[in-house]
């Protein structure tokens, strides 16, 4: 009997939850990794399968501070247009 390393995390739902609320083309990255990581764990690919368990993570955490960058810079561009039409009196 073969020993096996444990399988790692997919993070194929946290691929799909980004993709969908925070950061398309991320997102989608981190989908493709996400569903390798079972198949080469299968194929006892062990080393391969941890490296795209590790890219579907690190591509789901990108998309989610994608997802904030670009609420902090919406927010700052209106602030400061709301601001600046405030000041002048409009």
């Amino acid at each position: 009997m073969e020993n096996k390393p444990p399988r790692p995390s997919s993070y194929l739902a946290l691929a799909i939850i980004t993709t969908i609320v925070c950061c398309l083309p991320t997102g989608i990255v981190s989908i493709i990794y996400s569903t390798k990581v079972n198949g080469l764990y299968e194929d006892g690919k062990y080393d391969e399968a941890e490296r795209a368990s590790k890219n579907a993570k690190t591509w789901g955490l990108v998309s989610i501070g994608a997802a904030f960058l670009g609420v902090i810079v919406y927010v700052l561009i209106f602030g400061v247009a709301i601001f600046g039409a405030m000041a002048s009196g409009h």
